[in-house]
């Protein structure tokens, strides 16, 4: 259980990394929704079941959705 814990951490802080790090929206978005999925398998696995749905509906979901939807429209405007 220890080391399932570990890998999801080294997990999280690789992809946040990333997500600041990248220099493409796209991808540096697609990193912040994989930093959300593996807190929300951190919080499941430590219990907090009503935490991890709540991270993965409006982080990993509902925020993913709204940057992806900002880049698609200034993408139409040419900006």
């Amino acid at each position: 259980m220890l080391t399932l814990h570990i890998v999801l951490v080294a997990l999280t802080l690789a992809f946040a990394v990333l997500a600041i790090e990248l220099k493409d929206m796209l991808k540096a978005i697609l990193s912040f929704t994989l930093v959300n999925v593996f807190l929300a398998a951190i919080l499941y696995s430590l219990g907090a079941l009503y935490l991890a749905v709540f991270q993965l509906l409006i982080y990993a979901g509902a925020v993913t959705i709204l940057l992806l939807a900002t880049i698609h429209a200034g993408e139409e405007r040419g900006d």
